[in-house]
C-alpha cells in the first residue's frame, strides 16, 4: 500500500513538476544565490571586531552642537569604499570573493550537471555508426533528455530492422542470380567447341564477378562485426605473402603496432586496394605510417595514374575510368567504393594522388582516437 502511494505521488509531482532542463537550472541558480549570501553574510560577521574601539586616551568627548556633516573627501570626491575603515574593506571584498566563488563553482558544477545527459547521447551517436548492435539507451533523466533517448532508441531499432531487411533481399537477389549462372556452366561444359567452351566460361566468371562485386557493395560489409585489436603488420605481411606465391610483385615498408579494427573488413579493402594496384600498375607497395594519432596505410602501383578530376570521382559507386573500360580489366567500378566505405567507417577517410615519379597512391587513414 505504501510503495502503491508512494508511486502515484511521485507520478503526480512529474505531473506537476518534471524534471526539466529549465527547472534544473531555475533551481541551481536559486540555490547558488542563496549560498553565495549565506556564506558572505556568515565571514562577514564572523570576522568583524567584537567591540568596536574607542576614541584614544588622551582625546576628550568635547559636547556641543553637531557640526556639518561630513563633505567629499580629498580633491572634492565622494567617499569610496578606499576610504572606509580596513575592517570594512576587507570585509567588503570577503564579500565579493565569496559571492563570485560560490557562483563559479555552483556553475560549474551545474555545466557539468545538465551537460551529461546530453555527451552521453552524443558518444552514442559516434558509437551507432561503428556499432548499430551497441546497447540502447537509458532511458531517465530531464523529460528531454528522456525524448531524446527514447527517440535515438526507436530509430536505431528501426535502422537494425532495415539492415536485417537489405540482408535477407541480398540473400534473395544473391540465390536468384546465381542459380542462372550455375545452369550456363553446366551448358557450357556440354559444348563441344573448345573455344566456344573459353569464351562461355570467361563471360561466366566475369558476370559472377561482378553480382559479387554489386551484391557485397549492397550489403555494406559493417554487419554486426566484432571489434578487436588486431596486428596490423601481420595482417599487412602476410597479404604480401599471399600475393608473392601467385607471382605478383607486393612489398612492404614501414611498421605498425596493433590496432583496434573490423579484421575481415580491414582485410577486404586492403584486398581491394592491392588489387586495383596489380591490376593497373603490375605491383603494389604497401606502406605504413604509424604516429601517435593516426596510423596511414598507403597502396602504390608503378602505372599511369589518374587526371586530377578523376582523383575523387573513382571513389564514386559504378564509376570506372574511361581508359578502363575493358571488362578484363577494369571490373564493376566498386573496389574503390568498398575501400572507402570501410575506411569511413572506422573514422577514417581513403585519398587518392598520383605519386611523383608516375604511379597512383591509396592512402587509407584510421585516426586511433576513433577506433
Amino acid at each position: 500500500m505504501a510503495a502503491l502511494m508512494g508511486g502515484r505521488l511521485r507520478a503526480w509531482g512529474q505531473r506537476c513538476l518534471p524534471d526539466t532542463l529549465f527547472g534544473r537550472l531555475a533551481l541551481l541558480l536559486i540555490v547558488a544565490v542563496i549560498v553565495s549570501h549565506v556564506l558572505a553574510l556568515t565571514l562577514m560577521f564572523e570576522l568583524r571586531p567584537a567591540h568596536p574601539p574607542g576614541p584614544p586616551p588622551h582625546e576628550v568627548a568635547v559636547e556641543g552642537p553637531p557640526g556639518p556633516p561630513a563633505g567629499p573627501g580629498p580633491g572634492g570626491r565622494r567617499p569610496g569604499l578606499w576610504d572606509a575603515p580596513p575592517s570594512l574593506q576587507l570585509g567588503l571584498l570577503l564579500d565579493i570573493g565569496v559571492r563570485l566563488a560560490a557562483l563559479v563553482a555552483v556553475a560549474w558544477w551545474a555545466a557539468r550537471w545538465l551537460s551529461r545527459p546530453m555527451n552521453r547521447l552524443a558518444t552514442a551517436a559516434q558509437e551507432l555508426g561503428r556499432d548499430i548492435e551497441r546497447p540502447a539507451l537509458p532511458e531517465d533523466g530531464t523529460l528531454e533528455c528522456r525524448d531524446a533517448s527514447r527517440v535515438f532508441n526507436q530509430m536505431q531499432a528501426r535502422i537494425r530492422q532495415q539492415l536485417a531487411e537489405r540482408d535477407r533481399f541480398v540473400a534473395a537477389v544473391s540465390h536468384d542470380l546465381r542459380t542462372p549462372l550455375t545452369r550456363l556452366r553446366l551448358r557450357a561444359e556440354s559444348l563441344d567447341d573448345p573455344r566456344a567452351q573459353q569464351l562461355f566460361r570467361r563471360d561466366i566468371a566475369e558476370m559472377d564477378a561482378m553480382i559479387a562485386s554489386t551484391l557485397d557493395y549492397l550489403r555494406g560489409v559493417a554487419g554486426a562485426e566484432a571489434w578487436v585489436l588486431l596486428d596490423v603488420q601481420a595482417l599487412v605481411e602476410s597479404m604480401a605473402d599471399d600475393h608473392l606465391a601467385m607471382g605478383q610483385q607486393v612489398t612492404v615498408v614501414g611498421q605498425a603496432s596493433p590496432f583496434r579494427v573490423q579484421a575481415v573488413a580491414l582485410r577486404r579493402c586492403l584486398d581491394n586496394l592491392v588489387g586495383n594496384a596489380i591490376r593497373y600498375g603490375g605491383s603494389a607497395e604497401i606502406a605504413l605510417h604509424d604516429m601517435a594519432d593516426a596510423l596511414t596505410i598507403a597502396v602504390r602501383d608503378h602505372g599511369p595514374g589518374l587526371p586530377p578530376e578523376e582523383l575523387t570521382r573513382v571513389m564514386e559507386p559504378f564509376y570506372r575510368v574511361e581508359a578502363s573500360r575493358n571488362r578484363q580489366s577494369g571490373g564493376a567500378g566498386l573496389g574503390l567504393t568498398i575501400a572507402s566505405d570501410i575506411v569511413r567507417r572506422h573514422g577514417g577517410r581513403l585519398t587518392m594522388g598520383n605519386a611523383e615519379g608516375g604511379g597512383l597512391v591509396a592512402a587509407a587513414i584510421f585516426p586511433r582516437a576513433a577506433a
